[in-house]
């Protein structure tokens, strides 16, 4: 198969058919083999049947159901976890992705030797205040932490060589931050290429104000992931040995200055409680990297979720 579309989705019935019947367009005239799972976030729509309903016309079109709704990321983790196809594309199911750009991406990564692009809306139509801003914001920070030099790694149209999707895990908020868990699994070869950003046709957004909160967060922890998630007492062990040796030599100094001077009392000094509350800080510090490694050890699988049916998948 030589090409997977992974579109995760909430609430979308309006846009499906539309959606699915340009994809098979593009593919039908492009003559691609290809799959497109559809997976259905917990909607409380009709998009399960909708999908049901283009399932059955279109054995190409595949289903997965979750049983509530987790999130965007364990939806793409899940579709990535049921692609087959030599390229996965992902793509929003709200129509302001144009399957168009699947070609195009698709042969970036055939012929261009990419393992990884990224779409970049470079013109847009959401609010500029709401949007935009916040947006630049989260880039700026991605590509200045990361080292990745892309301008919009929030966009949802993206394509991947088949091994890359295979060696990732998505959770929480971090379907923004793919790119970054791609290249900390040893996948350095990520491209970009503008596409076509559409105006919103049916339904509403699905993100709020807390999307900006949760992103910062999910940086932080991927950054930290990245570096420390094998060997966390190395970061919690140092900082750990860093304040218990300042309080302990902040402590010798008061006591050597009490025994220098009569007058010297150590428990009328705040320093003296500093000092020793620095000790405990490292102290709990070095024990917290002790049971990091322990966690870090025996970690069992994080995306776990319960999906109540399947449309062409195993079950």
């Amino acid at each position: 198969m030589q090409v997977s579309v992974v579109i995760p989705l909430f609430n979308e019935d309006e846009s499906l058919p539309e959606l699915c019947s340009w994809i098979t367009r593009v593919m039908d005239q492009e003559n691609l083999s290809y799959e497109v799972i559809l997976i259905d976030d917990g909607s409380t729509d009709n998009s399960w049947e909708v999908i049901t309903q283009i399932s059955a016309a279109n054995h190409a079109f595949k289903g997965i159901q979750f049983q509530r709704n987790y999130g965007k990321s364990a939806a793409l983790n899940e579709g990535f976890k049921a692609a087959q196809g030599e390229v996965v594309i992902t793509m929003d199911a709200d129509m302001q992705d144009s399957p168009d750009e699947i070609p195009a991406l698709r042969d970036m990564i055939v012929n261009g030797g990419f393992d990884l692009v990224s779409g970049w809306k470079k013109k847009r139509f959401d609010n500029t205040l709401t949007k935009n801003i916040p947006s630049k914001l989260f880039n700026a920070v991605a590509r200045k932490s990361s080292g990745i030099q892309l301008n919009d790694f929030n966009c949802g149209l993206k394509a991947y060589k088949n091994k890359v999707v295979k060696s990732i895990e998505v959770y929480g908020e971090m379907h923004r931050y793919i790119p970054i868990l791609a290249k900390g699994s040893g996948y350095k070869k990520i491209g970009e290429k503008v596409v076509e950003h559409r105006a919103r046709k049916y339904g509403v957004t699905k993100f709020g104000w807390q999307r900006f909160v949760n992103g910062f967060l999910d940086l932080a922890t991927i950054l930290f992931l990245g570096k420390f998630s094998k060997r966390p007492m190395q970061f919690f062990g140092l900082l750990g040995t860093l304040f218990f040796l300042i309080g302990f030599g902040a402590s010798i100094y008061l006591v050597l200055a009490k025994f220098a001077s009569q007058d010297f009392s150590l428990t009328n000094r705040p320093a003296f409680y500093i000092a020793l509350t620095t000790m405990v800080i490292g102290m709990q510090l070095f024990l917290t990297g002790f049971v990091a490694e322990l966690v870090a050890r025996n970690a069992t699988e994080r995306n776990v979720y319960l999906i109540s049916s399947k449309i062409g998948l195993d079950q």
